[in-house]
């Protein structure tokens, strides 16, 4: 794995924010940045609470990259200009989400298969735009074939980078990632290609970085929720001797971090529980681990349940 130069952590929409981006990187190493869970483009007049997660002040720990969902020109513009003026150099173009009710408005992977609506969206924002700009992608909306439309129009604009998710919008996370077109896009594009999508154990990257050399970048979201130790594992660092209480400690840390940014109690046991649907299957019994998770209700029983899982259940890996 001598060409893997960068690990990014993916933007998962209500989990990678700034708090879990902060206090992920004081507790584990391995990541170099992350795209942070897009922002929607609704323009200048829009409310500072809109960018709030992406205030420098609150992203210290780990560099990263804002993502903007949109499909106009102008609202894009406005969103990136107030962005350069929070100090980021970059930015990203959402073109991978693929849930219906984003595609339906023609966002996210419900462009794809709209290939004169993008080329027209970036004739105006390129020469108009301050930032660099990335976008990240899946394979098409329906056809894992758009791509091939999509990538010439790509290559006359100067585009940082492509993230590439090999699955079609339609798919959202169903079945395999489709590594052969992958391998095509490669051929296709002169831009630099980030690989991104189930990555869950070091194996896996070791596997797609010796068929594809020409990648050096490498987007794991998932994998990272359910494995905390996953980048450490990939760079092949040593792991703690005691890997239950250093999980038991960042995740007391989170939802410390949590309680002062969400309001009321259930938002609270909410939000972690949404971690927790990942966490479970870092354990051997992952199927007991999150019946006794999501059964909780108050905060206190999560607490309870939290603390018995980590002190009886056995992690996978080590």
């Amino acid at each position: 794995m001598a060409q893997v130069i960068r690990l990014i952590l993916a933007p998962l929409r209500g989990l990678t924010d700034s708090v879990f981006r902060s206090v992920y990187a004081a507790h584990f190493g391995g990541l170099d940045g992350a795209v942070a869970p897009f922002v929607a483009a609704t323009g200048a007049k829009a409310s500072d609470r809109l960018l709030a997660d992406l205030k420098p002040e609150r992203n210290q720990g780990l560099p990263v990259e804002p993502q903007i969902l949109g499909n106009d020109p102008k609202t894009f513009l406005d969103t990136a200009l107030r962005l350069a003026r929070l100090g980021y150099g970059s930015v990203n173009w959402n073109l991978g989400c693929p849930f219906p009710m984003v595609a339906r408005k023609m966002r996210g992977s419900g462009l794809l298969n709209h290939p004169g609506r993008i080329e027209a969206f970036l004739d105006q924002v390129m020469p108009a735009l301050s930032l660099r700009l990335s976008v990240k992608m899946r394979l098409g909306r329906h056809d894992s074939d758009e791509i091939f439309t999509l990538l010439p129009i790509f290559d006359r604009y100067p585009l940082d980078a492509i993230v590439i998710h090999p699955r079609t919008g339609v798919q959202m996370y169903a079945g395999g990632v489709d590594l052969e077109t992958f391998g095509r896009c490669l051929e296709a594009t002169r831009h630099r290609v980030v690989y991104n999508g189930d990555i869950r154990t070091p194996e896996d990257l070791a596997c797609i970085a010796e068929r594809f050399h020409r990648v050096e970048d490498f987007m794991i979201g998932r994998g990272v929720l359910v494995d905390s130790f996953l980048p450490s594992r990939i760079r092949g660092r040593s792991l703690p001797a005691d890997p239950a209480g250093r999980l038991m400690c960042f995740y007391d840390e989170l939802l410390g971090a949590y309680s002062q940014r969400l309001s009321g109690p259930g938002h609270l046991v909410d939000r972690m529980k949404g971690f927790w649907r990942y966490l479970a299957y870092s354990f051997a019994n992952a199927e007991r681990v999150w019946r006794r998770m999501r059964r909780v209700r108050d905060l206190a029983a999560y607490r309870d349940a939290a603390q018995t899982v980590f002190k009886t259940e056995n992690l996978i890996g080590f």
